[in-house]
């Protein structure tokens, strides 16, 4: 099987979720995009793919789970 690769990522001002060199974007928290990155994974699991998901630590003055400053 192949390896399934889905990295958080920001997008504008809100969080998107890039695989295949598809960016599905439209979510509002870091934490909403990585719930539907992990969604696909196990999907990708089931599958018998080896799986890899990335997000992206907090920048300095930024709030944890959304671009707005803290």
């Amino acid at each position: 099987m192949g390896l399934a690769q889905y990295a958080v990522i920001a997008a504008g001002e809100e969080w998107g979720v890039l695989h295949d060199g598809n960016l599905n974007a439209g979510y509002a928290t870091k934490e909403a995009a990585f719930e539907a990155a992990a969604a696909a994974a196990a999907l990708a699991i089931r599958l018998g793919h080896e799986v890899h998901v990335s997000v992206p630590g907090r920048e300095e003055g930024e709030a944890a789970l959304t671009k707005q400053p803290a």
